[in-house]
Protein backbone atom coordinates (compact mmCIF):
# COMPACT_ATOMS: atom_id res chain seq x y z
CA UNK A 1 0.00 0.00 0.00
CA UNK A 2 2.99 2.12 0.74
CA UNK A 3 4.56 1.99 -2.11
CA UNK A 4 1.56 2.55 -4.43
CA UNK A 5 1.45 5.75 -2.49
CA UNK A 6 4.53 6.51 -3.50
CA UNK A 7 4.30 5.91 -6.72
CA UNK A 8 0.73 7.42 -7.20
CA UNK A 9 2.43 10.83 -5.47
CA UNK A 10 5.62 10.29 -8.02
CA UNK A 11 2.70 9.99 -11.01
CA UNK A 12 1.13 13.18 -9.65
CA UNK A 13 4.67 15.39 -9.62
CA UNK A 14 5.60 14.29 -12.78
CA UNK A 15 1.97 15.01 -14.25
CA UNK A 16 2.28 18.70 -12.15
CA UNK A 17 5.91 18.91 -14.01
CA UNK A 18 4.68 18.18 -17.13
CA UNK A 19 1.59 20.97 -16.56
CA UNK A 20 3.76 23.34 -15.57
CA UNK A 21 6.12 23.20 -18.74
CA UNK A 22 3.52 22.58 -20.88
CA UNK A 23 2.14 26.41 -20.35
CA UNK A 24 3.83 29.29 -22.05
CA UNK A 25 2.97 32.89 -22.20
CA UNK A 26 3.99 35.25 -24.68
CA UNK A 27 3.96 39.20 -24.46
CA UNK A 28 1.72 41.44 -26.65
CA UNK A 29 4.72 42.24 -28.57
CA UNK A 30 6.54 38.99 -29.04
CA UNK A 31 5.64 35.89 -30.78
CA UNK A 32 6.70 32.24 -30.48
CA UNK A 33 7.97 30.37 -33.27
CA UNK A 34 7.70 26.65 -32.54
CA UNK A 35 9.68 23.67 -33.93
CA UNK A 36 7.90 20.12 -33.46
CA UNK A 37 10.27 17.50 -33.78
CA UNK A 38 12.21 20.02 -35.57
CA UNK A 39 9.46 20.61 -38.08
CA UNK A 40 8.11 24.30 -38.07
CA UNK A 41 4.78 24.79 -36.92
CA UNK A 42 2.80 26.82 -39.74
CA UNK A 43 1.84 29.97 -37.32
CA UNK A 44 3.50 31.36 -34.64
CA UNK A 45 2.14 31.06 -30.58
CA UNK A 46 0.73 34.51 -29.07
CA UNK A 47 0.43 36.62 -27.83
CA UNK A 48 -0.89 34.96 -24.18
CA UNK A 49 -1.21 31.70 -23.17
CA UNK A 50 -0.58 28.59 -24.83
CA UNK A 51 0.21 25.05 -24.17
CA UNK A 52 3.70 23.16 -26.03
CA UNK A 53 4.51 19.27 -25.49
CA UNK A 54 7.56 19.34 -23.50
CA UNK A 55 10.85 17.87 -24.92
CA UNK A 56 9.06 17.73 -28.12
CA UNK A 57 8.18 21.24 -28.85
CA UNK A 58 11.16 24.21 -29.21
CA UNK A 59 10.45 27.44 -28.77
CA UNK A 60 11.65 30.98 -30.20
CA UNK A 61 10.65 34.15 -28.73
CA UNK A 62 10.88 37.06 -31.34
CA UNK A 63 10.28 40.20 -30.38
CA UNK A 64 8.42 42.61 -32.71
CA UNK A 65 9.10 46.10 -31.62
CA UNK A 66 11.06 48.26 -33.55
CA UNK A 67 14.76 47.93 -32.77
CA UNK A 68 17.65 50.62 -32.97
CA UNK A 69 20.91 49.56 -34.77
CA UNK A 70 23.75 51.60 -34.36
CA UNK A 71 25.89 51.54 -37.36
CA UNK A 72 29.66 51.65 -36.50
CA UNK A 73 31.62 54.50 -37.80
CA UNK A 74 33.10 53.73 -41.25
CA UNK A 75 36.07 54.57 -43.52
CA UNK A 76 34.72 56.28 -46.57
CA UNK A 77 36.13 57.72 -49.74
CA UNK A 78 33.81 59.74 -51.60
CA UNK A 79 33.24 60.42 -55.05
CA UNK A 80 35.62 63.63 -54.93
CA UNK A 81 38.32 61.37 -52.98
CA UNK A 82 37.83 63.04 -49.66
CA UNK A 83 38.38 60.59 -46.72
CA UNK A 84 35.44 60.72 -44.44
CA UNK A 85 34.69 58.72 -40.79
CA UNK A 86 30.87 58.28 -40.89
CA UNK A 87 28.40 56.70 -38.68
CA UNK A 88 24.44 55.89 -38.82
CA UNK A 89 21.58 55.03 -37.04
CA UNK A 90 18.67 52.44 -38.11
CA UNK A 91 15.68 51.63 -37.55
CA UNK A 92 13.98 47.98 -38.24
CA UNK A 93 11.26 45.73 -37.23
CA UNK A 94 10.48 42.29 -37.64
CA UNK A 95 7.13 41.58 -39.92
CA UNK A 96 7.53 38.20 -40.39
CA UNK A 97 8.54 36.18 -37.13
CA UNK A 98 9.34 32.75 -39.01
CA UNK A 99 11.27 34.04 -42.23
CA UNK A 100 13.83 36.01 -39.24
CA UNK A 101 14.42 32.61 -37.55
CA UNK A 102 14.65 30.32 -40.51
CA UNK A 103 15.74 32.35 -43.14
CA UNK A 104 19.30 34.00 -41.89
CA UNK A 105 21.05 32.43 -39.01
CA UNK A 106 21.15 35.75 -36.86
CA UNK A 107 19.11 38.53 -38.16
CA UNK A 108 20.90 41.66 -36.13
CA UNK A 109 24.34 40.86 -36.90
CA UNK A 110 23.34 40.17 -40.75
CA UNK A 111 21.02 43.49 -40.68
CA UNK A 112 24.23 45.19 -39.08
CA UNK A 113 26.50 43.99 -42.11
CA UNK A 114 24.60 45.35 -44.61
CA UNK A 115 23.71 48.40 -43.47
CA UNK A 116 27.72 49.01 -43.10
CA UNK A 117 28.94 47.30 -46.73
CA UNK A 118 25.75 49.59 -47.90
CA UNK A 119 27.02 52.68 -46.36
CA UNK A 120 30.21 52.79 -47.25
CA UNK A 121 28.91 51.86 -50.90
CA UNK A 122 26.36 54.25 -51.46
CA UNK A 123 28.06 57.39 -49.64
CA UNK A 124 31.29 56.48 -52.18
CA UNK A 125 28.67 57.50 -54.91
CA UNK A 126 28.67 60.84 -53.80
CA UNK A 127 30.59 63.91 -53.33
CA UNK A 128 31.65 65.74 -50.19
CA UNK A 129 29.48 68.56 -50.33
CA UNK A 130 26.33 66.11 -50.94
CA UNK A 131 26.82 64.55 -47.82
CA UNK A 132 26.66 67.33 -46.16
CA UNK A 133 24.05 69.23 -47.83
CA UNK A 134 22.02 66.82 -49.09
CA UNK A 135 21.81 64.75 -46.12
CA UNK A 136 18.09 63.36 -46.48
CA UNK A 137 17.90 62.39 -49.82
CA UNK A 138 21.06 60.20 -49.03
CA UNK A 139 18.92 58.79 -45.89
CA UNK A 140 16.01 57.91 -48.35
CA UNK A 141 18.87 56.19 -50.64
CA UNK A 142 20.16 53.85 -47.58
CA UNK A 143 16.54 53.19 -46.31
CA UNK A 144 15.49 51.89 -49.78
CA UNK A 145 18.93 49.67 -50.12
CA UNK A 146 18.92 47.94 -46.87
CA UNK A 147 14.92 47.78 -46.98
CA UNK A 148 15.15 45.88 -50.05
CA UNK A 149 17.98 43.49 -49.39
CA UNK A 150 16.55 42.25 -45.94
CA UNK A 151 13.28 41.80 -47.05
CA UNK A 152 13.52 38.55 -47.77
CA UNK A 153 14.21 38.07 -44.00
CA UNK A 154 11.10 39.39 -42.73
CA UNK A 155 12.53 42.19 -42.03
CA UNK A 156 11.16 46.09 -42.31
CA UNK A 157 13.98 48.99 -42.13
CA UNK A 158 11.55 51.78 -41.42
CA UNK A 159 14.54 54.86 -41.09
CA UNK A 160 18.31 55.02 -41.84
CA UNK A 161 20.26 58.57 -40.70
CA UNK A 162 23.90 59.40 -41.13
CA UNK A 163 24.72 60.53 -37.80
CA UNK A 164 28.25 61.86 -38.05
CA UNK A 165 30.78 63.39 -40.59
CA UNK A 166 34.07 63.45 -39.89
CA UNK A 167 36.79 64.86 -42.30
CA UNK A 168 40.28 65.95 -41.54
CA UNK A 169 41.26 68.82 -40.02
CA UNK A 170 43.47 70.04 -43.09
CA UNK A 171 40.01 69.70 -44.96
CA UNK A 172 38.35 71.62 -42.51
CA UNK A 173 40.31 74.35 -42.56
CA UNK A 174 40.20 74.59 -46.42
CA UNK A 175 36.82 74.25 -45.76
CA UNK A 176 36.40 77.15 -43.44
CA UNK A 177 38.90 79.25 -46.26
CA UNK A 178 36.48 78.74 -48.75
CA UNK A 179 33.35 79.55 -46.61
CA UNK A 180 34.91 82.87 -45.75
CA UNK A 181 35.68 83.66 -49.29
CA UNK A 182 32.03 82.78 -50.19
CA UNK A 183 31.07 85.52 -47.73
CA UNK A 184 33.85 87.87 -48.96
CA UNK A 185 32.57 87.48 -52.51
CA UNK A 186 28.59 87.91 -51.31
CA UNK A 187 29.70 91.40 -49.24
CA UNK A 188 31.33 92.75 -52.55
CA UNK A 189 28.42 91.88 -54.69
CA UNK A 190 25.98 93.42 -52.21
CA UNK A 191 28.21 96.41 -52.26
CA UNK A 192 28.81 96.90 -56.09
CA UNK A 193 24.80 96.45 -56.29
CA UNK A 194 24.14 99.08 -54.01
CA UNK A 195 26.35 101.59 -55.71
CA UNK A 196 25.36 100.65 -58.67
CA UNK A 197 21.17 101.87 -57.45
CA UNK A 198 22.86 104.98 -56.30
CA UNK A 199 24.73 105.78 -59.07
CA UNK A 200 21.08 104.91 -60.73
CA UNK A 201 19.15 107.31 -58.39
CA UNK A 202 21.45 110.03 -58.75
CA UNK A 203 21.15 109.80 -62.62
CA UNK A 204 17.78 110.01 -62.32
CA UNK A 205 18.16 112.93 -60.14
CA UNK A 206 20.75 114.64 -62.06
CA UNK A 207 18.54 114.48 -65.72
CA UNK A 208 15.44 115.99 -62.98
CA UNK A 209 17.61 118.85 -62.12
CA UNK A 210 18.98 119.38 -65.82
CA UNK A 211 14.70 119.59 -66.81
CA UNK A 212 13.63 121.78 -63.71
CA UNK A 213 16.93 123.90 -62.72
CA UNK A 214 14.67 125.70 -59.91
CA UNK A 215 14.83 121.75 -58.09
CA UNK A 216 18.86 122.77 -57.34
CA UNK A 217 17.27 126.22 -55.91
CA UNK A 218 14.80 124.01 -53.74
CA UNK A 219 17.26 121.52 -52.44
CA UNK A 220 19.64 124.12 -51.02
CA UNK A 221 17.27 125.85 -49.37
CA UNK A 222 16.05 122.66 -47.86
CA UNK A 223 19.95 122.46 -47.07
CA UNK A 224 20.23 125.58 -45.43
CA UNK A 225 16.83 124.74 -43.58
CA UNK A 226 18.79 121.84 -41.99
CA UNK A 227 21.95 123.30 -41.06
CA UNK A 228 19.68 126.03 -39.07
CA UNK A 229 18.17 123.46 -36.84
CA UNK A 230 21.94 122.52 -35.90
CA UNK A 231 23.43 123.71 -32.64
CA UNK A 232 26.48 125.07 -34.22
CA UNK A 233 27.00 128.74 -33.67
CA UNK A 234 28.43 129.55 -36.99
CA UNK A 235 27.46 128.09 -40.09
CA UNK A 236 29.66 129.15 -43.27
CA UNK A 237 27.73 128.11 -46.68
CA UNK A 238 27.86 129.77 -50.26
CA UNK A 239 25.81 131.65 -52.13
CA UNK A 240 24.58 131.10 -55.68
CA UNK A 241 25.44 134.14 -57.53
CA UNK A 242 21.89 133.39 -59.46
CA UNK A 243 19.80 134.26 -56.24
CA UNK A 244 21.76 137.41 -55.70
CA UNK A 245 22.02 138.74 -58.77
CA UNK A 246 19.22 140.59 -59.16
CA UNK A 247 20.23 142.98 -55.89
CA UNK A 248 23.45 143.38 -57.37
CA UNK A 249 24.04 146.85 -59.46
CA UNK A 250 24.40 146.84 -62.60
CA UNK A 251 27.12 148.35 -64.63
CA UNK A 252 27.45 150.69 -67.39
CA UNK A 253 28.16 148.86 -70.64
Amino acid sequence: MDAALIILAIVLILLAFFFVSAIRIVREYERAIVFRLGRLLPEPKGPGLFFRIPVVDKLVKVDLRTITLNVPPQEVITKDNVPARVNAVAYFRIVDPRAAIVQIENFMVATSQIAQTTLRSVLGQHQLDELLSERDKINVILQGIIDEQTAPWGIKVSVVEVKDVEIPQGMQRAMARQAEAERERRAKVINAEGEFQASERLKDAANVIADHPIALQLRYLQTLLELGSSQSTTVVFPMPIDLVSSFLPKRDS
